[in-house]
């Protein structure tokens, strides 16, 4: 008997991130990628990030982010565009779910996280 692939693909790795303990958790659903990303070791703010159908430029799809759960602040739509963006390009403009708890949002913290991610591709 062989073993089958799972049905839900999920990568996790923990990095440092300017001195922070950082847990990625990336899982592809048929319908959403599914990032978490936490420096408190809970989910935190939950953000829908969706490809912008009404964009008029193909080649530079612009998105839109939701809060769904969690704080609500203009900090955390541009940490969810910068984070987000590139999985949902690179997985064929599907929607992205991201769990957000940050204690370091800085541009420096940002760029070292989009690399953990794309550590744990699994789109």
């Amino acid at each position: 008997m062989s073993s089958a692939q799972p049905v839900i693909k999920s990568k996790q790795t923990v990095k440092e991130v300017n001195g922070i303990s950082t847990q990625v958790v990336c899982t592809e659903f048929s319908n959403y990628i599914f990032v978490v990303l936490t420096q408190y070791g809970k989910m935190g703010t939950l953000i829908s990030v969706t490809p912008d159908s009404r964009s008029n430029d193909i080649s530079t799809p612009s998105f839109s982010t939701k809060v769904l759960l969690g704080k609500d602040e203009p900090l955390t739509h541009v940490c969810a565009k910068n984070l987000a963006t590139f999985v949902s390009q690179e997985a064929g403009n599907r929607p992205v779910l991201l769990g957000l708890a940050l204690k370091d949002s800085s541009i420096d913290s940002i760029k070292q996280m989009k690399e953990i991610v794309k550590s744990c591709q699994v789109w």
